[in-house]
């Protein structure tokens, strides 16, 4: 398969419980209570990881090029989840919070552009982005959009 493309499988196990079939392995989904029994992830916490994960790549890609040694990246992602105008729930923004130990303006400016994830929810859900050092204080705080 071309390096642009790829193939995830889902398959129900029971109820709302489902195995996801990557190349690498698997993972156990579930939605919560009352409709699953919250045995695994649900599709919004994936999403927002996937974010998460996307930027703290890109942020250590662009570190690990201009050879900053920093401690081990960690993400925190919240999502936020409201009923749009039909009653349907929809999430509505997604707000990602790194923690960089050491990082460099360039790559603060640069890493959200591309985290391919990110850019590409950003086209229908806003997702904010900020980098803290280890006691917090922030080091960059993202437009929000491309």
């Amino acid at each position: 398969m071309p390096k642009d493309q790829f193939t995830v499988e889902i398959q129900q196990l029971e109820g709302f419980r489902f195995v996801v079939h990557f190349p690498q392995g698997e993972l156990l989904t579930d939605e919560p209570a009352p409709l699953g029994t919250g045995s695994g992830p649900h599709a919004a916490e994936l999403l927002a990881a996937a974010v998460a994960n996307c930027l703290s790549a890109s942020l250590l890609f662009c570190l690990n090029k201009a050879h900053v040694v920093s401690e081990p990246l960690s993400a925190q992602a919240h999502g936020r989840v409201e009923r749009n105008a039909n009653g349907h729930l929809r999430i509505t923004g997604i707000d990602v919070t790194l923690v960089a130990p050491e990082a460099n303006t360039r790559c603060l400016n640069l890493f959200e552009s591309y985290c391919t994830v990110t850019e590409s929810v950003r086209a229908g859900i806003p997702v904010t982005v900020s980098v803290t050092d280890k006691d917090g204080r922030i080091l960059h705080k993202g437009s929000g959009h491309t």
